[in-house]
């Protein structure tokens, strides 16, 4: 029997978002993956590192770019649980991530396919292949639960 050589690592992802609410931080999860090994994970940080970019995107990435002693993943792919800013758009672009996959969309700050949308940019000179909606309807529960107990 053939099994679907397509695995998501979203689970990863959401797994990591968790921490981040737990820590108090608005809970994003993202994993970088290269052949089927997770070489880097993050979560957002930026309350508790007192700095607008740890994100979690910036901080899988710049864990995976240390684990290859490299600044250019371009055999790699991110997983992330929500739509990427402008910010991370631009960090995945320079790191030549081959293939970006989100989960909830972001209307208010993505920089993906809400927004600016970066990567149709002339000036952009980088493009991953992007997918979206992966585990999007927990990926957005995280968000609006933790925000929503913000809010009480």
């Amino acid at each position: 029997m053939a099994t679907d050589p397509f695995q998501s690592y979203m689970p990863q992802a959401l797994a990591l978002a968790r921490q981040a609410a737990e820590a108090g931080e608005v809970p994003v999860g993202a994993v970088v993956v290269r052949r089927g090994e997770i070489i880097g994970r993050g979560y957002n940080l930026t309350r508790t590192d007192k700095d607008p970019s740890a994100h979690a995107e910036i901080a899988a990435i710049r864990q995976a770019c240390r684990a290859l002693d490299t600044d250019r993943l371009e055999d790699c792919d991110l997983w992330v649980t929500l739509e990427p800013c402008t910010m991370c758009a631009g960090a995945i672009a320079h790191a030549r991530i081959r293939r970006l996959y989100y989960g909830a969309i972001d209307p208010k700050g993505g920089a993906v396919d809400s927004g600016v949308n970066f990567f149709t940019a002339a000036t952009c000179h980088h493009v991953p292949e992007v997918y979206a909606g992966f585990d999007e309807a927990e990926s957005a529960a995280l968000l609006r639960d933790f925000f929503n107990k913000r809010r009480d």
